[in-house]
């Protein structure tokens, strides 16, 4: 009698082993079930198996495969189904939809059951549900792909490697270092590393961090490669690997160069920067120590370079600068320092020198060739270069006091001619101390306004009028003491003071005017000095057309005295400037006429209306015949041209005479009186009589007040 299908009833010899066994299926978490062969139906199934497919372990018994997976589900499984019941072991994995709807992934094993004649009885089903493995093999998959897609859509290299090997690489990272994809997998990553940096990535692989750092890469073609990399570490099917990613920051690296380079040199020349300069003079200064040798600061300034500014423009300025620079390197060697202080400054340290008197042979190699011309913009520039020079020891032992001492020996330079060099000597530092001093008591003078006018009247040369009165400024210390225009003026044009104090002298002398004119005074002109400074790089037409609205003065009771150093520029410039002081009614005179650049040529060019002899060519005219010719030729020349001609400095009659025996037309003097405050002035100016007396009369008169 053939074998017929396993009853689960007397098993291993247990009278409820039906019920062990049961209780031991529903209770493992695979699904499992037995199907009779050629029938299909089913004969036992555990409670995971009945409940998956929506039955319970009592109703599905003698159902069939078909009834109880579906019509749908018996298309898609039935050619495993026959490969069991022909005895086969069939696996296979599908899709199923639970009865609630949801998906499901189940993995199918199909094991055939023989009886002991050899007979298949039927099969043995097992179900184990991997839709939660499915998911994350899915998701794995997904993210490999995605990661797939992005490495080679990068721009950032993107590397695998295990134990230092590559395993992967995208293409970028290829394409970096000049490599193809399958050349680089397979190799060691420290064969791409530059030689001074394997230790440092070595290191980080070994201790398997996770930070950001930098190293170099070598490319195929042997070029050092700057690059940025961090990695991070993954564990995959029991082993370790480190995905990384790798970045080309040669930009950002030449940008952190620019930025240093710019932070220690001068853009223009290529130089160092003083920054620079006083790390690299401290370091040399170090070296001087322990060999006790000399060192040498030569401070180096280009005489009239603002000229080729004025002239030719800054860009030309700026190549000047950069060809003297040049110059400069090339006269001094490789050991010694040359910097750009500044603006038309150089500073040229000497190192390691056995006597400081070779400095003086470097600076009369300097002088030779920055005086040498420059082709500049297809124009022939010469400037000549004034040099200051300091030694170490002897005159400082500091950066700053060797460098402040070749600036003070190089004004001394400067005031001994130019173009030509100085060493420094323990004087120059009271001067200079000196100067800084009158320097800031000057900028406090004009902060606060501590200057006062003095004015002296012009006179017609027989004393019937005043026609003019000349205001003249004077500073008033904090002491109290009054110093003279002479004493600082000068100053205050090489210090850059002097457009301050001309609108304050403007301003109050045209005030004043008015102020006298209001009280009924006469109506006279103010003359005011105008600095060649002021006058060449100020806004003087501005300044007078703001005085004249806010003073309320007439423009012709305002005379502008120039010296003759004023005009010798731009003509067309100067030109305009006249032009539009005319329009206003301002009248316009030559100051110490004769000492300049006397010539008839700029007389007929220039609207001027007065001429002012110069107090040189009056102090002795009644003794210097040479006085006498000069003083003669001035009035001739103001006569022919139609000009008024005024002498200054007249102090005694005899001069007075011999002026006006010339045909001088006015003068101004001690003669008459000295420049007096404001309140005298006025009334000196009150005082003077108008009445039909001799001059000599009302000479005497003011005299003896």
């Amino acid at each position: 009698m053939p074998d017929s299908p396993p009853s689960l009833k007397n098993v291993a010899g247990f009278p409820d082993g039906e019920q062990l066994l049961t209780s031991l299926a529903d209770h493992i978490p695979a699904m499992t079930a037995y199907y009779e062969v050629g029938t299909y139906q089913c004969r036992f199934a555990n409670r995971a198996y009945a409940a998956y497919n929506g039955c319970t372990p009592q109703n599905i018994i003698g159902k069939t495969v078909r009834e109880v997976i579906g019509d749908a589900a018996w298309q898609a499984i039935g050619p495993h189904v026959e490969k069991a019941q022909n005895g086969e072991v069939v696996e296979y994995t599908r899709e199923t939809t639970l009865p609630d709807g949801s998906k499901r992934w189940i993995e199918v094993s199909l094991a055939p059951h023989f009886g002991t004649d050899g007979r298949q009885l039927g099969s043995f089903v097992l179900h184990l549900d991997i839709t939660r493995r499915q998911d994350k093999e899915r998701a794995m998959f997904e993210s490999e792909e995605r990661l797939a897609k992005f490495s080679e859509a990068s721009t950032e290299g993107i590397y695998f490697h295990q134990d230092g090997v590559y395993t992967d690489v995208n293409p970028a990272m290829a394409a970096m270092l000049g490599y193809t994809r399958e050349e680089l997998i397979g190799r060691n990553a420290l064969d791409f590393v530059a030689e001074d940096y394997r230790k440092i990535v070595s290191d980080y692989m070994a201790a398997q961090r996770e930070d950001v750092y930098e190293a170099v890469a070598i490319c195929r073609d042997g070029t050092r490669l700057p690059v940025e990399l961090v990695a991070k570490t993954l564990h995959r099917n029991g082993e370790v690997y480190r995905l990384g990613i790798f970045r080309d920051i040669r930009e950002r690296k030449a940008a952190e160069a620019r930025i240093n380079f710019l932070a220690y040199h001068d853009v223009l020349t290529g130089l160092p920067n003083r920054r620079l300069l006083l790390e690299r003079l401290d370091s040399l200064l170090a070296m001087s120590r322990r060999h006790q040798n000399h060192l040498a600061v030569l401070f180096i300034d280009l005489d009239h370079f603002k000229t080729v500014n004025d002239s030719l423009g800054h860009h030309a300025g700026d190549l000047l600068l950069a060809e003297v620079a040049a110059r400069i390197q090339g006269a001094v060697r490789e050991v010694d320092v040359v910097a750009r202080q500044g603006g038309d400054e150089f500073i040229v340290v000497l190192a390691d020198l056995a006597q400081p008197e070779l400095a003086a042979s470097v600076a009369v190699k300097l002088l030779v060739q920055v005086a040498a011309p420059f082709d500049i913009d297809g124009h022939a520039v010469s400037v000549a270069p004034s040099i200051g020079i300091s030694v170490f020891p002897r005159d400082g032992t500091t950066a700053d006091d060797l460098i402040r001492h070749a600036d003070s020996a190089m004004y001394l330079s400067k005031q001994s001619g130019r173009g030509q060099y100085q060493f420094y000597a323990p004087e120059l530092s009271v001067r200079a101390y000196n100067d800084l001093s009158k320097e800031a008591a000057l900028r406090d003078a004009v902060r606060h306004g501590n200057f006062e006018l003095h004015y002296q009247p012009q006179i017609d040369v027989n004393g019937d009028r005043i026609t003019g009165i000349e205001a003249l400024v004077r500073w008033r210390r904090p002491d109290g003491v009054l110093v003279a225009p002479n004493d600082f003026i000068g100053f205050a044009e090489e210090r850059g003071l002097i457009g301050a104090i001309g609108r304050w002298v403007l301003s109050e002398a045209c005030r004043q005017n008015k102020a006298w004119q209001d009280a009924g005074l006469p109506k006279i002109p103010i003359a005011v000095n105008v600095s060649p400074v002021q006058f060449k790089t100020g806004n003087l037409v501005a300044d007078v057309e703001r005085v004249l609205r806010q003073t309320g003065l007439e423009g012709r009771y305002l005379e502008v005295e120039l010296t003759e150093g004023a005009l010798m520029s731009d003509s067309a410039t100067v030109t305009g400037k006249f032009a539009t002081l005319r329009n206003l009614g301002v009248k316009l005179s030559i100051d110490d006429f004769g000492t300049g650049y006397s010539s008839l040529a700029y007389l007929k060019r220039y609207p001027i209306d007065k001429l002012k002899i110069d107090r040189t060519f009056v102090r002795d005219i009644e003794t210097d015949e040479d006085d006498v010719a000069i003083a003669l030729a001035i009035v001739q020349m103001g006569r022919t041209l139609k000009l008024t001609v005024l002498a200054e400095g007249v102090e005694n009659e005899a001069q007075l005479d011999m002026l006006r025996a010339q045909g001088c037309q006015e003068f101004q003097g001690f003669l008459l009186c000295k420049a007096l405050p404001a309140d005298e002035a006025g009334d000196l100016l009150r005082r003077y009589p108008h009445d039909d007396l001799a001059a000599t009369q009302r000479m005497r008169a003011i005299r003896a007040r």
